[in-house]
């Protein structure tokens, strides 16, 4: 495991509990007790964690959710991963939707190789990735960038979607729950996503496995909502992601294709 995916690993783990131990980390993670100590010393400088004796505790929720340019930084392997297995799944001449979020700035970056494509963006960030691209349609939704994130909600969004439509909406969620369903932390992205899935003859979501079992704050929609969801393999690994494998048993169970990367 790289140290970024330990990093967003062990806060995922510190968010889950009241507070977590030293010792406990150690084992979860399987490193060494020094090693959690470098890493929550790490946490905590970015303000995402408080240490407290012999362990640590979150500084906020698992309601909250971390800036762009913070979490951006994290599982960039495993993001990357993810955005090639959510690019194979587009064909080529599709319009696509593509949603904002760090990990469909990676999804954007492979979608280049599924040319010809028409994509709309709900991200700037998303867009800086596919200006210029050859065989690429670039569409920037309207709307105003949330500051922090720069993706593009709010009424001018709203009426953008609602007069197009998409043969695929490539959703990135911030949690998705057995029984909360598909979830979001800000209402504004939530009501974009949910105009999304509307205006779209299928939909694939992606996140990585430490969204499984969270419940943001406003829910999005229920899992049969979405036809493919792609995570990480780790979301199967009930050792790491204790709420993983019962997600992906109520995913299959409400007819969703689960794909792990």
């Amino acid at each position: 495991m790289g140290v970024a995916d330990r990093l967003d690993l062990t806060l995922r783990l510190v968010q889950g509990s009241d507070r977590v131990s030293v010792s406990e980390l150690a084992h979860r993670l399987g490193v060494s007790e020094m090693t959690v100590r470098r890493d929550l010393d790490a946490l905590e400088r970015q303000g995402l964690v408080r240490r407290v004796h012999g362990g640590a505790v979150a500084t906020r929720t698992r309601e909250e959710e971390a800036a762009f340019s913070t979490r951006r930084a994290w599982q960039p392997a495993t993001k990357d991963r993810l955005g090639a297995a959510v690019a194979a799944l587009v064909e080529p001449g599709s319009r696509v939707l593509l949603d904002a979020g760090t990990t469909t700035v990676h999804v954007a970056e492979h979608l280049a190789g599924r040319a010809p494509l028409t994509v709309a963006v709900l991200s700037l960030q998303a867009a800086a990735a596919l200006a210029d691209r050859p065989g690429i349609e670039l569409l920037i939704v309207g709307g105003r960038s949330r500051p922090g994130e720069r993706s593009l909600v709010g009424p001018l969004a709203l009426r953008t979607l609602e007069a197009l439509v998409f043969d695929c909406f490539v959703l990135s969620i911030g949690g998705v729950h057995a029984e909360h369903g598909w979830s979001e932390f800000s209402l504004d992205d939530a009501a974009v996503k949910q105009a999304g899935l509307r205006q779209a003859a299928r939909t694939v979501a992606v996140a990585d496995a430490t969204k499984l079992g969270v419940r943001a704050f406003t829910r999005v929609a229920p899992l049969d909502a979405v036809g493919s969801f792609v995570t990480d393999a780790a979301a199967a690994d009930d050792a790491t992601h204790p709420s993983g494998p019962q997600t992906l048993d109520a995913l299959r169970d409400a007819g969703v294709d689960v794909h792990l990367a």
